[in-house]
This record gives C-alpha cells, structure tokens and sequence, in this order.
C-alpha cells in the first residue's frame, strides 16, 4: 500500500522567499520592500482583509489539488 506524504510550506515563508529573489537579483530597493509591507499591513486593518483571505485560500487549494 503507498502513503502520501504531505508537504506544508507557510505562505509566509513563499512570499518571503520571492521578496529575497526580487531583492537579491531584480533590483528591488529597501525602500519597495518597506512601502509593500506597511500596505499590506494596513491593508489586514481594512475591511477588505476577510475576502482577500478568501480569495488567497481559494487560490492555494485549486493549485494544491
């Protein structure tokens, strides 16, 4: 009988692993990096961030399957 084995890789550390490749060899600047976090976290803040935790999740299951 053959199991599978499920691989779980934070979204986080994807995101994180993408802004250090765009960083590192695309020219991205300290300051990009800066202006996209504080939009993203006062994004979260907004009452946008449930439907755009939805739409991420959504995403990530119809690519995972």
């Amino acid at each position: 009988m053959r199991q599978l084995v499920t691989v779980s890789i934070p979204l986080i550390a994807i995101l994180g692993a993408i802004v250090w490749i765009a960083w590192r060899y695309m020219g991205l600047r300290a300051w990009h990096i800066a202006v996209c976090l504080l939009f993203g976290f006062f994004l979260a803040a907004t009452s946008a961030a449930p439907q755009i935790r939805q739409l991420v999740t959504a995403i990530v299951r119809s690519l995972s399957q």
